[in-house]
């Protein structure tokens, strides 16, 4: 491309060029040779100019007579050739009167360009007038128009060379280059495969590229979830099928047992029948839990919020548990206000305290405390709610998995008939419908504080929300 755009402009820059020295030559001529003081220093100095600037000069008087001739370029100068070697001139440029009644028609200066027949050059040919020392003179200059043919051979061969070191350098580089954008992508494709195969071993090199690096840590990022959920989806059926098949085989156990052997002894048999029903009813939970989850996590679970006091809320949801709290030998203490007015739906929040405090009784031990604690924040809008045990803590490591749906931890989170072991996730699931924030802080031996903030609005208004 460069050698493309130097051929095409090196013939107009050229002529531009030698049109801009011819009048710099006449310039330079007129000062040095037609001022009253020059010596021969002078004359040295126009001679240095004509041959630097490959040009060919003379200079007439008044009289006709040449006073200075000087020529740089031999047989390609006009002055010196036959009319019929010169086309393109209105006038002989040989005959000094006829150039100077020409240069007398136009003003004093004129610029011709003409054509040599020898050379096939195109030239370009200045003729002005100066007035010194109180006399004329006329100055001629000739200069080719165009490059002579060594010069533009010599350019095609430079670029000719240059192009092929660029191509060779080009490609070299561009292989280079491309092998180690490409070969991040080959392996890349080859581990995609492997995750596509549910082959979660697979690992993901970006290479030295910002983008293919990036890439690759998110593929990296999305294998290891991808991961999780698989482990997740195992746990999750594994758990599931447990949780059903125990309560199964005690409903079909008890009721072969009324059909052998207790179907006649109505002591036995309400007995049995009593084990029955809360089967079911622990399945029936199981069923309305998972789907209550499914549907929250949906994003189509639709809030009911209005103003309710949290206060009575917590109050009612731990006279509820009055009963397990006294059989687990437990002591319960409040820390809030009389009363505190919050806007969400109470009925879910009062399914996470709920949630939080079962979960607090069933690990703290015989004798311990449980602390539920409301306060209103320093901003005066955001409410807070704490619900701490005395159990045997949470190992950091597993607090960021608790909130999962049967998530394996140290903790004991065996099922009961009336806890189906996923309060957690279904609390996760209200507090983010909420937009809420929620966590725990736990230590190991010592217990755990679980907590939510719940922001009212500035105007509180009755609406939907899914």
């Amino acid at each position: 491309m460069l050698g493309i755009l130097q051929f095409s402009l090196v013939r107009p820059y050229y002529r531009s060029n030698q049109v801009r020295t011819v009048e710099h030559v006449a310039d330079e001529l007129e000062n040095s040779l037609l001022n009253e003081n020059r010596n021969q220093e002078d004359i040295e100095q126009a001679n240095r100019t004509v041959f630097s600037n490959n040009v060919c000069v003379q200079i007439i008087n008044g009289s006709g007579t040449v006073v200075y001739r000087s020529d740089n370029i031999g047989n390609g100068c006009v002055f010196n050739l036959q009319d019929r070697y010169v086309s393109g001139s209105p006038v002989s440029l040989r005959d000094t009167a006829a150039l100077s009644d020409y240069l007398q028609q136009n003003g004093g200066l004129f610029r011709l360009n003409v054509v040599n027949e020898r050379t096939g050059q195109e030239m370009v040919v200045l003729g002005r007038k100066v007035a010194k020392n109180l006399s004329d003179f006329y100055v001629y200059i000739n200069s080719p128009l165009e490059p002579v043919d060594s010069l533009v051979s010599f350019f095609s061969r430079q670029y000719a060379f240059f192009t092929l070191i660029v191509i060779l350098l080009a490609s070299m580089i561009s292989l280079w280059i491309s092998g180690r954008l490409s070969d991040p992508i080959r392996h890349m494709n080859q581990e995609a495969v492997k995750l596509a195969r549910a082959d979660y071993s697979a690992s993901f090199e970006g290479g030295y590229f910002t983008e293919t690096a990036d890439l690759a840590s998110t593929l990296n990022d999305a294998t290891q979830k991808l991961n999780r959920i698989d482990d997740l989806r195992k746990d999750l059926i594994a758990n599931v099928s447990h949780d059903i098949k125990t309560p199964l085989t005690s409903i079909k156990a008890y009721a072969e047992m009324i059909k052998d052997f207790s179907g006649d002894i109505p002591e036995k048999r309400n007995d049995h029948l009593d084990v029955i029903i809360s089967e079911t009813d622990y399945l029936n939970r199981l069923v309305n839990d998972m789907s209550e989850l499914s549907m929250m996590q949906s994003g189509n679970y639709i809030l009911n919020y209005g103003n309710f006091d949290i206060c009575e809320v917590i109050r009612t949801v731990v006279r509820l548990n009055g009963v397990l709290i006294e059989d687990a030998g437990l002591n319960i203490r409040t820390e809030m206000p009389e009363s505190l007015m919050m806007y969400a739906d109470e009925t879910k929040i009062a399914q996470v305290v709920n949630n939080y405090l079962s979960n607090a009784i069933k690990h703290t031990p015989q004798g311990g405390t449980i602390t539920v604690r409301v306060q209103l924040l320093k901003d005066e809008e955001t409410i807070r709610v704490e619900v701490i045990d005395e159990g045997e803590g949470i190992a950091e490591n597993e607090i960021p998995f608790i909130w999962d749906r049967y998530q394996k931890t140290s903790r004991s989170f065996s099922r009961t008939l009336t806890n189906t072991g996923i309060g957690l996730a279904i609390v996760k699931a209200i507090l983010d419908t909420h937009g809420a924030r929620y966590g725990v802080a736990s230590t190991v031996g010592k217990g755990s504080l679980f907590w939510f903030e719940m922001t009212n609005p500035q105007e509180e208004e009755s609406f939907s929300h899914d």
